[in-house]
């Protein structure tokens, strides 16, 4: 499952269908092979991405191989350092820890926002943005599944309408999942992970906004270990 960049247009009901519009750019192909790789540790930190061997793995130029780089860099996946190159980037704790609390305060102001006004199509999007993450958990697909997982939080957070923020949201789910992929030992309970969502559609659906806020606080603060410490008593 691929997953285009912030900057292009979300569109929750193609995610659902799987699909992508059009044909698939050789850059897109290696933005997703790279980034796959990235989130799931098969590249390490540190490790150095060469254009002229990348552009010989994926049978493209050097110059598609720079745009999907310098995607990466927009999603805080790759640092690109001039005449040093490229490099993986770092996935810490402590910048797990801002990131975490980064996304809370946007997407508990934005959950109140949108609940004042949600379009016509939101609760039916986050419905079915539920169904494909519990169809890719059964499959066992777990980047298919956080991808939809990003799409549904994002869905969420568009009808705040604060645009501007959502490229550092974006940013803040992919390095969540990248950090929680990171510090997982043996076999996560992906349909478990999945489901999760479900109290949030819930509280959504019965229009009541602070028990939204609240699902809201405590799914993020139960993302990883440290979470209650972070978010003392979201986690109850």
């Amino acid at each position: 499952m691929s997953e285009r960049p912030a900057s292009r247009r979300f569109d929750p009901a193609l995610r659902a269908k799987g699909g992508r519009p059009g044909p698939v750019a050789r850059s897109a192909i290696a933005f997703d092979a790279l980034k796959h790789d990235i989130m799931l540790g098969e590249l390490a930190p540190g490790e150095p991405l060469v254009e002229l061997e990348l552009a010989a793995r994926f049978g493209c130029s050097q110059g598609t191989v720079r745009e999907a780089l310098l995607q990466l860099q927009e999603e805080g996946l790759v640092h690109r350092r001039g005449h040093r190159g490229t490099q993986v980037s770092d996935c810490t704790a402590d910048e797990a820890v801002e990131m975490f609390r980064v996304r809370k305060q946007i997407e508990c102001a934005g959950v109140l926002r949108a609940l004042r006004n949600p379009s016509r199509g939101l609760l039916s999007d986050l419905k079915a943005l539920v169904e494909a993450m519990e169809e890719a958990a059964r499959e066992d697909d777990e980047m298919g599944l956080a991808a939809f997982d990003r799409d549904f939080h994002r869905r969420l957070f568009h009808d705040a309408d604060l645009p501007a923020l959502d490229p550092i949201l974006h940013r803040c789910l992919i390095h969540n999942h990248r950090f929680k992929i990171s510090r997982t030992q043996g076999q996560r309970d992906l349909v478990l992970t999945a489901q999760r969502h479900r109290p949030l559609v819930g509280a959504i659906e019965a229009g009541n906004s602070a028990a939204a806020v609240t699902s809201l606080e405590h799914h993020i603060a139960t993302i990883v270990d440290f979470g209650p410490n972070v978010f003392p008593g979201a986690g109850q």
